[in-house]
């Protein structure tokens, strides 16, 4: 809290200009708010999730000036949610759901309303440390299964057939696979409804590790709320599942090999107790 009190100090004689040049560009007002709030991020990098939420929420609070607590709010917003530490989205979901969304801080468009509202519905229900939302789905061959199951490693693959990132990821996927050393089960989930294509996505996406069980699913009636459960707005789309727990949500190839060898080190470990 030491470091909010000192921020806090440092933007009082910032507060008296910014609602004078409301109507002003207030581009050069603001330059150096930013930069103490660039060293706030810096100085809570290492800090726990609630942890930051706590000192950007008392930061929020201490503005007295509408046009400080906004300009403060929506930089805070978009700096969490275009970051690229895992799990600090879940910063930008907390001021989301805490100042923006029950109208607290005001938006400056209709367009930036939309955006923020998009991102949370994107990111809320899938954050770090969250239990993994279940699905049931159907089989190729009839029938439905609920994923992820409880006891083994999930990695849930949401793709769509006309997904030209979607098609390059298969040819990356088994490479990745193949360095799989603990039980695993792998479900690609065809997000369209397209029977044809949902069968020549199977072909080409197999793996010869044994240590990986390969499951193919879809939803061509929309039954399930997995696009609302997950945010998938677009494919690809990847998440690891452990233990019932999100630990890797909207991987790259790189991210899902590090969580891998992260798991495998775990199985490694559990295996030795």
């Amino acid at each position: 809290m030491k470091r909010l009190f000192l921020l806090l100090l440092l933007l009082v004689p910032f507060a008296c200009v910014f609602h004078a040049r409301a109507q002003m560009d207030t581009t050069g007002v603001y330059a150096p708010l930013d930069s103490l709030l660039t060293q706030f991020y810096g100085a809570l990098l290492y800090e726990e999730i609630p942890e930051k939420n706590a000192e950007f929420d008392a930061l929020i609070a201490s503005c007295t000036d509408s046009l400080m607590r906004q300009h403060v709010t929506l930089t805070v917003f978009d700096h969490y949610r275009y970051s690229r530490v895992m799990g600090e989205e879940a910063v930008a979901v907390h001021i989301y759901d805490r100042w923006i969304e029950p109208g607290i801080v005001a938006t400056r468009s209709e367009f930036e309303a939309f955006e923020a509202e998009r991102f949370a519905l994107e990111h809320r229900n899938t954050l770090i440390g969250m239990p993994a939302p279940r699905l049931s789905l159907r089989k190729p061959c009839g029938g439905r299964r609920t994923i992820p199951a409880g006891g083994r490693a999930s990695v849930l693959f949401f793709y769509s057939p006309e997904c030209s990132k979607c098609r390059m990821e298969t040819y990356a996927l088994p490479s990745v696979l193949a360095q799989v050393d603990f039980p695993m089960d792998f479900y690609a989930i065809d997000v369209d409804s397209d029977k044809k294509a949902f069968k020549a996505f199977r072909k080409a996406l197999r793996t010869p590790n044994k240590n990986v069980k390969m499951i193919h699913l879809w939803d061509p009636e929309s039954e399930s709320t997995m696009l609302l459960d997950y945010g998938i707005f677009s494919t690809p789309k990847i998440f690891v599942v452990w233990e019932g727990e999100i630990l890797g949500r909207r991987l790259e190839m790189d991210s899902l090999q590090e969580i891998i060898q992260y798991i495998s080190m775990l199985y490694g470990q559990e295996k030795e107790e």
